[in-house]
């Protein structure tokens, strides 16, 4: 069976470093080093700047969430119909920060699908990557939350948890790409990630607030191409 392409997928959560005119910036940061490397990137900023990133770059431009809600009476959820006119390509679901019931999660994915976005699934542990993985998204992301934000990557601190879910993905739903996320700060980690059965990274403060970003993601994407 043959593999996606991998996927470097960079969240900007809500960092000061990828707000509004840097949101734009660090896009075309990212945008550049996917160029040079020839490796598929794409960015997942905050929704006031989906519009302006959408609008400068060509690479994937993905929410950062979207609500099981439908067009109507819904004041203060985001609708996946918006997302996708301010530009977006796709959306995360599920992240451990903006967390969803299982049946919220599925219905997200289908409204996404409905409209042509692609879905990213979050799962924090190998159980809720396969229940989600039947929902047919285009990725699942595992992300245990307690390494989020730590620097120490799941594919290094916790193999056992990436292979036991691209195992039971595997198993019922063999046409899902699956990211690995949580910690991952270096080069080393992305090829530890790779090793494991993944199809690419989830990745947020290991890029947002690095000294040098562009450098950082140029050691992932080199990781990638070895």
């Amino acid at each position: 069976m043959q593999r996606p392409e991998p996927f470097l997928l960079i969240n900007f959560k809500t960092y000061l470093e990828a707000t509004g005119k840097r949101a734009v910036e660090l896009s075309k940061q990212v945008e550049k080093v996917g160029e040079n490397t020839g490796v598929k990137v794409g960015v997942a900023p905050q929704f006031c700047d989906l519009e302006r990133v959408s609008a400068t770059v060509d690479i994937p431009v993905f929410a950062q969430h979207i609500d099981s809600v439908s067009p109507g009476s819904s004041t203060g959820h985001v609708l996946a119909e918006s997302v996708k006119a301010a530009g977006a390509d796709g959306t995360l679901i599920n992240h451990s920060e903006r967390p969803l019931r299982l049946a919220d999660i599925d219905t997200a994915v289908q409204l996404a699908k409905q409209i042509g976005l692609r879905s990213v699934v979050c799962a924090g542990t190998a159980r809720l990557a396969a229940a989600v993985a039947l929902s047919e998204p285009d990725m699942v992301a595992i992300e245990p939350p307690e390494l989020i934000g730590t620097g120490r990557a799941v594919s290094k601190e916790n193999p056992g948890i990436v292979t036991d879910s691209v195992k039971r993905v595997y198993r019922v739903n063999q046409t899902v790409a699956i990211l690995c996320g949580a910690g991952i700060s270096t080069g080393d980690d992305v090829s530890a990630a790779l090793k494991l059965g993944t199809d690419g990274i989830l990745v947020a403060s290991g890029i947002v607030k690095a000294k040098n970003p562009q450098e950082v993601l140029a050691s992932f994407c080199e990781a990638v191409v070895r």
